[in-house]
């Protein structure tokens, strides 16, 4: 009884159900392969195959795609077939007399139950073909599109006679409709692939195609350009093999934004993206976002493109903007230090040599205010040097530029520079041969090289290495565009390098600002380096700084070559004496009381006789009733007619007239750009009876 109930209807029904119910499983199995979005498209085919195979129970089979080129069946996947059934039955004209041929021409399943016995077969060597594979028995299904259009077909074979039941047919029909609308949908697929791949490799910029786990998808040859890679290198690798090392975790963070909302944006808006090589060099870039809606899901679509020459031209003028507003920041600030400067020295002129004549008076004075006096000179002088370094910084100081050798004046102040710096500074000089000349005032050019020597000790408290070194070089029409008021050409560099702390940036901005020092109260004036950056360029020059904290800073001055025939003038010996007058006639013309008051007694201690007056009218009165003035002694800033005006006129009544310049102001009739006019003297305020009496006889001993 058991045995006739396992072989008996029941037992063939239940097999029969799941049968069919595990054929059933297979074709749901497949239709999730063909449309889940990470599947191949071989492994699609081969999977329809083997369920037609399951379904069927077939022993082997084939499925064959029309090649759009030939027309042709063309096997795309097979199972079970042997070498000879392949080469015969690889590709098939549509023409020929086959069970294949049959069912695609009629575009209705074909189905053989034994070769040996049918009539398609008689007479054609598919027949021997087959026999010789095992394949006894064959059904051919088509794949028809929702068109009507025929893409190919399912045919399975078995290796004894087969008539398939309704179960069958009915299974094998679902699946060739699965099949045909996964085809269907590959090919437009395909085709929108292909034409979106040309307008992918048209684009100027990197187009990178990225699923959302970040593995790229596709690229363009513009990104194999830009980040030298090759394709495959890059395809089914992470997006973040082309950023650098610090932007992964920040990327990650962008890109679960844009998938949780795909929409067109800009990425990384407001920051700097920089893409990396893969020599691993960075480069700035400019990202966009847009979503595709893919088979595969949603894709980021991004288009990358360098920015490496809008970025450098961004930073030129930035850099030149830069530069020109602390010039004209400098500019104003050295209008105000230069009108400070100059009231300052009528003060101190009269302050001084206010003092200077009591000292020179009877000598009477108690210890206690020789003291004082001594002290208050002492300040005086101070009030000079401080006043003539804001001149120098606003570019209103009075130069006397020569032909100079750098080298030479360089070299002649090392010993004393040892002697200034101390024993924990170790001076090197490196000094170029063939070094062009320059046309510099050279006590200015010593006291900016003092001054740049003090700072850099100054930077090195534990002590340290100074380096002074000179060279002959070229300002390009590059570089100096990017600068203010530099011009290009060829400059003698005079350059100062230290070992000591260095600046920051915000420190290196400001150093050229009068005032500003990094010292601690009390130390430091912080008119160093504005004097040398005013010096420089009232010269016509160009000062750089170069500094890194902890690594030193280096101090680049740049002064225009100077080329001249003339022979060098020997400088005249000073005399162990104030030369006094002999009673020679001098008319003195100066607008400030105290000043006047001042110059007036020391002109008469000097042995000479004094005619004064406060203005240019008042002056050229005196001239007419005393023509035998010799020395005409004005100050240029006089109120109406100044005193070049006034010495041009008066030398019409006079023509003999010798002329005697003072100011405390380098903006004036007499000073362009710094630099007195020739054949001019002048007495720079404030000044001492010893510079007046040495330059009055200087004047009157000259033919």
């Amino acid at each position: 009884m058991p045995a006739r109930d396992r072989g008996g209807p029941g037992a063939r029904v239940r097999a029969l159900e799941q049968r069919t119910a595990a054929a059933m499983a297979q074709l749901v199995e497949v239709g999730d392969l063909c449309v889940r979005a990470d599947s191949k498209y071989e492994e699609c085919l081969a999977g329809i195959l083997d369920a037609a195979i399951a379904v069927t129970g077939a022993d082997m089979g084939n499925l064959q795609l029309i090649d759009d080129a030939s027309g042709s069946l063309v096997i795309a996947a097979q199972r079970g077939c042997n070498e000879r059934f392949l080469r015969f039955f690889g590709s098939v004209a549509v023409d020929e007399k086959s069970a294949c041929a049959a069912a695609l021409a009629s575009g209705r399943r074909i189905i053989v139950e034994d070769v040996t016995k049918s009539a398609i077969f008689a007479s054609h060597p598919a027949r021997a073909v087959m026999v010789q594979a095992g394949a006894q028995a064959v059904q051919s299904t088509p794949l028809v599109s929702s068109a009507g259009v025929t893409l190919g077909m399912i045919s399975t074979h078995f290796r004894r006679p087969h008539r398939p039941d309704d179960r069958e047919l009915q299974l094998i029909d679902l699946l060739a409709r699965q099949a045909a609308n996964y085809l269907e949908r590959y090919k437009l697929t395909a085709a929108g692939e292909q034409r979106f791949g040309g307008l992918l490799e048209a684009a100027p910029d990197a187009m990178i195609i990225v699923n959302d786990v970040g593995i790229i998808d596709l690229v363009n040859t513009q990104t194999e350009v830009l980040f030298g890679y090759s394709r495959t290198e890059l395809i089914g690798r992470p997006i973040e093999i082309l950023l650098p090392d610090r932007f992964h975790a920040r990327h990650v963070y962008h890109r679960a934004g844009f998938f949780a909302n795909p929409r067109t944006r800009s990425m990384g808006s407001g920051l700097q993206l920089y893409g990396r090589r893969k020599d691993r060099s960075e480069f700035p870039v400019e990202v966009s976002l847009s979503s595709l809606q893919t088979q595969k899901g949603i894709l980021a679509f991004s288009a990358v493109r360098d920015i490496t020459d809008r970025v450098q031209q961004q930073e030129a003028l930035e850099q030149s903007q830069a530069a020109l507003a602390q010039a004209q920041k400098m500019e104003a600030v050295g209008q105000l230090t230069g009108g400070i400067a100059h009231d300052f020295n009528n003060l101190l002129t009269a302050i001084q040599g206010s003092i200077e004549l009591v000292f020179q008076g009877p000598n009477d004075l108690d210890p206690e205010t020789k003291r004082l006096l001594t002290s208050a000179m002492r300040a005086a002088e101070r009030g000079g040097a401080l006043t003539h370094q804001l001149l120098a910084f606003s570019r209103q100081q009075t130069l006397a530029p020569q032909d100079i050798d750098i080298n030479r004046r360089v070299a002649g102040m090392a010993e004393m520079l040892r002697r200034t710096l101390g024993e924990s500074t170790e001076i090197e000089t490196v000094l170029a041969a063939g070094l062009w000349h320059s046309f510099v005032d050279p006590n200015h050019l010593e006291s900016a090289l003092v001054n740049l020597a003090v700072n850099a000790r100054d930077a090195m408290p534990d002590g340290g290495k100074l380096r002074i070194e000179t060279g002959n070089t070229f300002i390009d029409e590059e570089y100096a565009a990017t600068q203010h008021d530099v011009t290009p050409g060829q400059y003698v560099m005079l350059a100062v390098s230290d070992t000591g702390i260095g600046m920051t940036a915000e420190t290196m901005t400001r150093a050229f600002e009068p005032f500003f020092t990094t010292k601690p109260l009390g130390q430091g004036t912080g008119l160093g380096l504005s004097q040398v950056f005013g010096f420089v360029k009232q010269s016509g020059g160009h000062i750089d700084l170069y500094s890194k904290l902890g690594q030193g800073t280096t101090a680049k001055i740049y002064l225009p070559r100077y080329i001249s025939m003339e022979v060098p003038q020997r400088v005249s010996a000073r005399p162990a004496s104030i030369p006094l007058g002999n009673d020679e006639m001098v008319l003195l013309v100066e607008d400030d009381d105290d000043v006047r008051s001042f110059v007036t007694s020391a002109l008469a201690r000097l042995g000479y006789r004094v005619f004064e007056a406060s203005d240019a009218t008042a002056a050229l009165t005196i001239l007419d009733k005393h023509p035998e003035i010799v020395v005409l002694f004005t100050d240029v800033g006089l109120p109406g007619v100044n005193g070049r005006q006034l010495a041009d006129e008066a030398r019409q009544r006079v023509p003999d007239l010798k002329i005697l310049y003072t100011t405390g102001y380098a903006r004036n009739p007499i000073v362009h750009h710094g630099r007195l006019d020739p054949g001019v003297d002048l007495l720079v305020k404030p000044f001492t009876i010893e510079q007046l009496g040495l330059k009055l006889q200087e004047m009157l001993q000259r033919v």
